[in-house]
């Protein structure tokens, strides 16, 4: 791909498509997390004296129709807190903008424009208009083929990658691509079946895969255990023991368990084989969090997406807490990526030990199933 710092950016209208879908209530941003993300490549292309239009989707409003609700306003404030430096916020934007050279506009939500999400051709070529440069910075976003991040590219004069895009997949490249072995994966989340391409890639790729959450308590059926009134898809039982029977993937051998799904449950360890009718496994118990964490110790690549229980109850946290810690402290090259995990890194603490955090959710758990993400493809497309 051409990347943004290949391209002369002076005096040109540069159109930056970035993620800025944070979340918020009542206009307040409650995890700036993405925005910082962005902070470099928006300074370098001011300090390249680039004219700056940030693009980025917020929600999943009605396409066609402004609401309040999903308007961002409030992230033009506070990137302008975050850059010291004025963010002029354009509510009317696709006739064109008046912009000086290193000056920042940040756009009118994408998704308030229809066929956005449909990749509208039309709408494509008419954004494609506004950029002398179009800049794809968003890598959450690049599993999907819309307007503002692939239709774009097609049509714009020079289409090329953005810093954090860039980082993004060379991230993701050295975690899958040549890992140093031994290579653990660790995958939590409440189904199988959302996760099943990603557990069936990854089963071919690492040497030890560590499943957690209500996916683990599918395979602890699949092995044969009682797992009580917990979360589990039993028509996916067959598939967790198919990918049992293959080895690798280590079970546990203690759980918490609780009455209900409550702040206020009480929790009670349990062996792995005592679990009572009416228990719900909210988490793996102290054994088995060490075990995953010698495990982790003696890895030389670790990639992480989702919790090993309900860690938002305190309670039920430690099996997360004591896994975070343990990817923390490995000299492993760890990559962690999608919206439970890094509030998990977020509440213990570790952001600065983890090798790279992804801010792909979707995008990332693709990329790891070894889909083509179709907004980095046309980007390969324009640079060949």
């Amino acid at each position: 791909m051409l990347k943004m710092s290949e391209v002369a950016l002076g005096g040109k209208r540069v159109v930056i498509r970035e993620d800025f879908n944070v979340p918020m209530e009542h206009g307040v941003i409650s995890d700036d997390t993405r925005l910082r993300a962005a902070i470099p490549t928006i300074e370098a292309a001011v300090a390249a004296g680039g004219r700056v239009m940030l693009l980025s989707h917020l929600g999943r409003p009605t396409e066609g129709e402004f609401d309040p609700r999903f308007s961002l306003e409030p992230v033009a404030h506070a990137l302008a807190d975050l850059l010291n430096r004025p963010v002029r916020f354009e509510f009317d934007w696709m006739g064109g903008i008046e912009q000086r050279d290193g000056g920042i506009v940040m756009c009118e939500n994408v998704r308030f424009l229809k066929g956005e999400k449909a990749n509208e051709e039309n709408l494509a070529r008419r954004l494609a208009a506004l950029a002398d440069v179009f800049v794809n910075d968003a890598f959450a976003t690049a599993h999907r083929a819309q307007a503002s991040t692939y239709g774009i590219a097609q049509f714009a004069p020079i289409a090329c990658a953005g810093p954090l895009l860039s980082a993004e997949l060379d991230a993701l490249a050295t975690a899958l691509r040549d890992p140093a072995h031994p290579v653990v994966a660790v995958v939590g989340g409440a189904k199988v079946s959302t996760k099943l391409a990603l557990l069936e890639s990854l089963t071919t790729k690492v040497d030890q895969l560590i499943v957690g959450g209500g996916i683990a308590n599918t395979f602890l059926q699949a092995a044969g255990f009682e797992i009580g009134n917990s979360l589990c898809e039993t028509d996916m039982v067959p598939t967790a023991k198919r990918l049992l029977d293959g080895g690798g993937i280590p079970m546990p051998t203690d759980l918490v368990c609780g009455k209900a799904f409550d702040a206020g449950t009480e929790a009670r360890i349990v062996a792995a084989g005592s679990v009572n009718p009416d228990d719900m496994i909210m988490d793996v118990g102290p054994e088995t969090a060490n075990a995953f964490a010698e495990i982790l110790d003696q890895a030389q690549t670790i990639v992480w997406n989702g919790p090993l229980g309900v860690f938002e109850f305190d309670q039920f946290a430690e099996g997360t807490k004591i896994l975070a810690k343990a990817i923390a402290d490995s000299t492993a090259y760890s990559i962690a990526g999608g919206g439970d995990t890094i509030a998990a890194i977020v509440k213990f603490n570790v952001a600065d030990r983890i090798s790279y955090i992804s801010t792909g959710g979707g995008a990332f758990l693709e990329f790891l199933e070894g889909k083509t993400l179709p907004a980095v493809e046309i980007l390969e497309q324009r640079a060949a």
